[in-house]
């Protein structure tokens, strides 16, 4: 289904470096949706469990045009699809089901049948799939599993988020959920007050967070006296974590348009993001062990795609824009490189896209800074905007403490 929407992206969307939202990442979406509209009707950014799981049901069902009578549903429902809807569009992302409306209107046009029912999408999206398959070993005994193994496991589901996300962003740079996923990983001093920060920027100016990062960045390294940012900007006190953050993704943007051999590349990003994120780690711990398993499995999976598609992809007949030129060299050849390996890397995104969704929801949606390794927060938390209280000093010269303490 993903692949012949590739196929056809001239006439099913408007971008063809639109990425595809998995059942994760559409859960997440719609959890920030909730809250948002929570915050807009309550003011709180805010929502439990069993809300985002009520109103997923409700989405699928809606979405898909299956019945939805007698389903219960939570307040301002509307507002909610709304909310989510536009959160994708701004990200440049298709969910799943986007993806299968468009797929079943080219497969009606041509005279086929789109092999999968609305019924059979709503259950992989919901995880009945998987309960299923579970349950057709329920007679197997099972090997216990220690508390060491469960915790690598998880270690290594981090990895792979984060690793995925760093592709998701060099392949589509309006990706918010991937920004935030690896913005302060590994540590650049750019926590929840960077972010909020960020976030507030790209929504007065209505760009991407990505863009607000870069267009600042910039300013700071290339513009003059006329260009350069105002000293009371908030990203001001961000500008090394940034400017790390930005001449990182740089690097990678270099590989990804100088070197055209879409195996060398790929093996090449998947390299760097390594060293990025073992750097001054223990070889023993758990992260860097999972760190260097994670890029050995994708750096295979690459060349297993490259080999499966004859390992002959004609760059012209891609039709995927090239890597985005260096800031300094409008011209430079690498306006025409990196086009075979978007494509690959787009077809490795669309597997993980494709993949099945997690089952603990509560760790997926809930995990907070206390229990999430090396620097990371919940999206949740990272999304929520701080209460400002306006204190005044002595002289009357007001300055803004948020609830958190951060001034």
């Amino acid at each position: 289904m993903i692949k012949e929407f590739r196929r056809n992206w001239h006439a099913l969307c408007d971008s063809e470096r639109t990425t595809v939202c998995g059942a994760d990442s559409m859960l997440l979406a719609l959890q920030l949706s909730i809250a948002e509209n929570n915050k807009q009707h309550s003011g709180e950014f805010t929502v439990c469990l069993s809300d985002v799981l009520l109103t997923w049901k409700h989405l699928l069902h809606d979405k898909l045009n299956l019945p939805v009578e007698n389903m219960e549903v939570v307040d301002h429902y509307k507002d909610i699809r709304r909310t989510y809807d536009n959160f994708l569009k701004n990200s440049n992302m298709l969910d799943l089901i986007d993806v299968y409306k468009k797929y079943s209107v080219l497969t009606s046009n041509c005279g086929n049948n789109a092999n999968i029912s609305p019924y059979q999408l709503r259950d992989f999206l919901s995880g009945r799939w998987s309960a299923v398959d579970d349950e057709t070993d329920l007679y197997v005994p099972t090997s216990p599993v220690s508390k060491d193994n469960q915790d690598n496991e998880k270690v290594k589901l981090l990895v792979k988020k984060i690793i995925y996300s760093y592709l998701k962003l060099l392949v589509n740079s309006k990706d918010d959920l991937a920004l935030a996923h690896i913005l302060n990983i590994p540590d650049r001093g750019l926590g929840r007050e960077a972010f909020t920060d960020l976030k507030h920027a790209a929504r007065e100016k209505q760009m991407s967070i990505f863009l607000v990062a870069t267009s600042f960045i910039r300013a700071i390294e290339l513009g003059g006296k006329g260009y350069a940012p105002s000293p009371s900007d908030p990203l001001r006190t961000h500008v090394k974590g940034l400017s790390k953050f930005i001449n990182f993704i740089d690097k990678l943007d270099e590989i990804l348009g100088e070197i055209p051999n879409p195996s060398m590349a790929g093996g090449q990003l998947l390299s760097v993001i390594k060293m990025q994120l073992i750097k001054d780690q223990n070889s023993r711990d758990p992260f860097y062990k999972a760190v260097e398993e994670v890029a050995q499995d994708l750096d295979l999976r690459i060349k297993s795609i490259i080999n499966s598609q004859g390992g002959d992809i004609a760059a012209s007949n891609t039709d995927i824009s090239p890597a985005r030129p260096k800031s300094y060299a409008i011209n430079h050849g690498t306006a025409y490189c990196g086009r075979d390996t978007v494509k690959i890397l787009l077809v490795l995104l669309d597997e993980e896209a494709a993949s099945a969704p997690t089952k603990n929801k509560v760790e997926l949606l809930y995990d907070d800074e206390n229990t999430i390794h090396h620097n990371g927060t919940s999206i949740l938390t990272l999304f929520r905007r701080c209460k400002f209280i306006c204190w005044k000093t002595d002289n009357w010269n007001k300055f803004w403490k948020c609830s958190s303490g951060q001034k």
